[in-house]
């Protein structure tokens, strides 16, 4: 009775799907490699062809560039203690800044323009993190993680919002403790927005691309820590940054495999010309990785 138990546990072994290392779409024989380090906190990676890699480091007030021929140059100082990074449509850099509690666009001249500075009369929190859809909208996070010192919290929620290509501020949701990481699936049809704390990570349906609807856990994250930034990848699996690193996640919220990252992971984005290269920051150090199948979004 017990060899026949042993041999059907065999026989069902055999029927189960290859490992996760087997699937991994990390590129065979890629590794974590660190590409500058020294800075104070870095966060929120974005790529441009012809112009490199950008990141954030928050409490040194600082947009650094890094390129793979001239290393790390400051790029743009004082950054009002920028978060996350991304592009429009037309190529400007847009930036979350905590330390002016706005969303705000370098133009070409250099200039900054505040796209979001008030909801209904009062200060935002502290923008995080922020998504472009194709029709030209920035979606946002905003919770109160960065409110300078001294200053007060307006708001009595953490909100969600929605920037429209005519520049109107939209609340879309206000029932997350912590939002953080936000991204799109590569249609854009569905927004996932991560509570950090509780790391749990949501998704909603977008509906005529001005509402967010039938929310719903997607994944969570168990050990100790935050979710913090998010990105999709060209397949719709969900990378999202916390706890030992990288976390991906197929489109059906099922944990593919995770990628340990040295340091207090915060953002990622994929970036060179093919776009397969993850660029992640972590506490203070910037790393990449090379991937199977690279990504799509903010990377203009």
């Amino acid at each position: 009775m017990k060899q026949h138990a042993a041999v059907k546990f065999l026989c069902a072994l055999a029927l189960l799907p290859l490992s996760i290392s087997a699937q991994s779409i990390i590129e065979p024989g890629a590794s974590v490699e660190k590409i500058a380090g020294g800075f104070e906190f870095v966060e929120g990676p974005v790529w441009k062809d012809g112009l490199g890699l950008l990141f954030s480091d928050i409490p040194a007030n600082t947009v650094y560039r890094w390129t793979p021929d001239n290393g790390i140059t400051v790029f743009h100082k004082p950054s009002f203690n920028s978060n996350g990074l991304a592009y429009d449509l037309q190529g400007r850099l847009l930036l979350t800044q905590t330390g002016a509690r706005r969303v705000a666009r370098m133009e070409r001249s250099g200039a900054q323009t505040a796209l979001a500075t008030l909801y209904n009369g009062k200060k935002l929190n502290s923008p995080n993190d922020l998504a472009v859809k194709f029709d030209g909208a920035i979606f946002f996070t905003d919770p109160p993680f960065n409110i300078p010192k001294g200053e007060k919290q307006e708001l009595s929620f953490s909100g969600i919002y929605r920037i429209s290509p005519a520049g109107i501020l939209q609340l879309l949701d206000s029932t997350l403790a912590l939002p953080n990481g936000i991204c799109f699936s590569p249609d854009e049809s569905k927004l996932y927005v991560n509570d950090s704390q509780a790391r749990i990570i949501y998704i909603w349906d977008v509906r005529n691309d001005t509402l967010i609807v039938s929310k719903r856990v997607f994944a969570t994250i168990e050990p100790k820590g935050y979710a913090d930034g998010m990105k999709i990848d060209r397949n719709g699996n969900l990378f999202c940054t916390g706890p030992t690193g990288v976390w991906i996640f197929a489109p059906t919220g099922i944990l593919l495999e995770t990628i340990k990252v040295p340091g207090s992971t915060t953002n990622c984005n994929w970036g060179d010309a093919d776009r397969k290269t993850l660029y992640v920051t972590s506490g203070q150090a910037v790393y990449k990785l090379r991937t199977k199948t690279g990504g799509i979004q903010n990377t203009r």
